[in-house]
């Protein structure tokens, strides 16, 4: 019989029918935990691309796509270097690996919950985009701008995937909603709201001190030129602001008895933004240890996690259901 016949092709849809009947119908812990791998992973690429360039290990491999112009992988006589810059490139398909498992994964429900649907696929479509940003980053020869918008890109996925482990759970029953906690008062809500914006602006300053500093991740690549003693008094002054807007929202959730999602984010909140505002003080005065700037580059990363899950809870999104996540794959989603 040909390969091409009609029973082998109905056999091969059949197949693959079946496998598409095995994926869950609803989140389950599997889910659950895609989308928490998602957030993690998109962290650790932060760290270790940090500590390329904590290491000068920016241009450890000279060229992209290739490690070389004649090897796609490093090679002994690159050294540390090497297999540092090639190690953060390598978990790149560790990310791509985990997003298209989780898009996988909620593929059978994809229309019931389509803001997983649509995370899955931003947080997917997202990893070429950085890996094209990073070979231009190469190309460039580190060019601090281009390095800067690397690590802003980075920041949104973050945010991204923090927002899919908020919505990985399974949707409450119509009963069950009514009972669900409500969005913030309107107070703690436009303080949220300037949370997120003064977090944004104190992470593109910091980006920008980045650049004018002396991190270059290479000992000649470029800096952006500008003065880095004023570029971090401007960093600070948002900084400020976002400390006093984060202890306000902090007291007034608490005072106004919010619900216990909220209060427990503003204080996860509250200890991140006081742990970031700590380690830049000390890394600016004792001349920027590499420690001290790769625990602040792992500080914004988590800084961004927490701003986008307290405005998320505060706005009353992402909140879990009082029901357990499904136990097997195959567990149906509330009505």
């Amino acid at each position: 019989m040909s390969d091409h016949s009609p029973g082998r092709r109905t056999g091969e849809t059949a197949g693959a029918r079946g496998l598409v009947a095995r994926l869950p119908e609803g989140v389950t812990r599997t889910v659950r935990s895609l989308a928490i791998a998602s957030l993690i992973s998109q962290i650790l690429i932060v760290v270790t691309g940090g500590a390329v360039r904590l290491t000068a290990s920016g241009l450890g491999c000279p060229t992209w796509p290739r490690c070389t112009a004649e090897s796609l992988v490093n090679t002994p006589e690159m050294g540390i270097h090497g297999i540092i810059e090639f190690g953060n490139r390598t978990l790149t398909f560790v990310l791509t690996i985990i997003a298209i498992a989780m898009l996988v994964s909620v593929w059978r429900f994809r229309r019931q919950r389509r803001d997983l649907f649509l995370l899955s696929i931003a947080l997917l479509a997202g990893i070429p985009a950085q890996a094209l940003i990073g070979g231009i980053t190469v190309l460039t020869g580190l060019n601090p701008w281009v390095v800067g918008w690397h690590f802003i890109v980075s920041m949104t996925l973050i945010a991204l995937a923090t927002l899919l482990v908020n919505r990985a759970r399974p949707l409450p029953a119509s009963d069950e909603r009514d009972h669900d906690p409500a969005p913030a008062s309107k107070t703690v809500r436009q303080l949220l709201a300037a949370i997120g914006v003064l977090t944004a602006v104190a992470v593109m300053l910091g980006v920008i001190v980045t650049g004018s500093g002396p991190h270059a991740g290479d000992a000649d690549a470029p800096r952006n030129g500008l003065n880095s003693d004023l570029m971090t008094r401007m960093h600070v002054a948002p900084v400020y602001l976002l400390v006093a807007a984060t202890f306000a929202a902090l007291v007034l959730v608490y005072l106004r008895q919010h619900n216990r999602q909220l209060r427990r984010a503003m204080v996860m909140l509250t200890v991140i933004v006081l742990f970031q505002g700590i380690v830049g003080y000390v890394q600016h005065f004792t001349g920027l240890p590499v420690v001290l700037v790769a625990l602040h580059m792992l500080g914004a990363s988590l800084l961004v996690s927490a701003a986008t899950n307290a405005i998320d809870k505060g706005f009353g999104r992402g909140l879990p259901p009082t029901r357990p996540l499904a136990s097997s794959s195959t567990a149906h989603l509330g009505s």
